[in-house]
């Protein structure tokens, strides 16, 4: 199966995302919370994939090309205020890895993603946020040898290599820690309570 137009319609979707997190970026803007105007992109584009997964299945390798498929999985990550969308692209993902191990590690980013969103532990240390010392650290995970075990069975780097990286990656951004870390909680809070990840 080969689906030229649909990988090409996926690469735009990933493209016009990278270029407005650019666009935020050089307006020093991308800490600022989820801006409102990028949430709106990434539903967009969410409601696409789907619309094109319900024709095709996922869009793997072997049917859309690899540029493609990885625009996909981009859009999959940044649908946040999709839950039923992000869970449903997670089922689908836990079948093509069973087939196809190259999938793993965007299966491990997926289902961390959407533990730390519906407040869990996640397993392979995956999501950063700003931490009470106003650096990016792991959101919460059950334990630091489990991880790295977990980690480095898929092909990433430890944990702490990553975190370094993170955090040289977000200074060359220009991210900066919140102002206040508590409204910032709570208001996360309430736009997860919003969009369905919480209750």
């Amino acid at each position: 199966m080969n689906f030229p137009k649909i990988a090409k319609l996926m690469i735009e979707l990933k493209d016009a995302d990278l270029k407005f997190r650019e666009k935020l970026i050089k307006e020093k803007k991308l800490s600022e919370g989820y801006n409102n105007e990028m949430e709106t992109l990434h539903i967009k584009n969410a409601e696409k994939l789907n619309e094109i997964i319900d024709e095709i299945g996922f869009p793997t390798i072997e049917k859309v090309g690899i540029e493609a498929s990885e625009s996909a999985w981009l859009i999959i990550q940044h649908s946040i205020s999709k839950p039923e969308f992000m869970k449903k692209c997670l089922k689908l993902l836990e079948n093509v890895a069973i087939e196809n191990k190259d999938y793993e590690k965007n299966l491990a980013s997926l289902t961390d993603r959407i533990s730390v969103l519906e407040g869990k532990p996640q397993l392979y240390g995956t999501q950063f946020d700003w931490d009470k010392n106003g650096e990016l650290s792991p959101n919460e995970y059950d334990d630091l040898l489990k991880v790295n075990f977990r980690r480095l069975k898929i092909g990433f780097n430890t944990i702490e290599e990553q975190t370094q990286i993170i955090r040289i990656q977000a200074e060359k951004e220009n991210q900066t820690a919140p102002k206040n870390l508590h409204v910032r909680e709570k208001e996360f809070n309430l736009w997860k309570i919003k969009v369905g990840w919480i209750k």
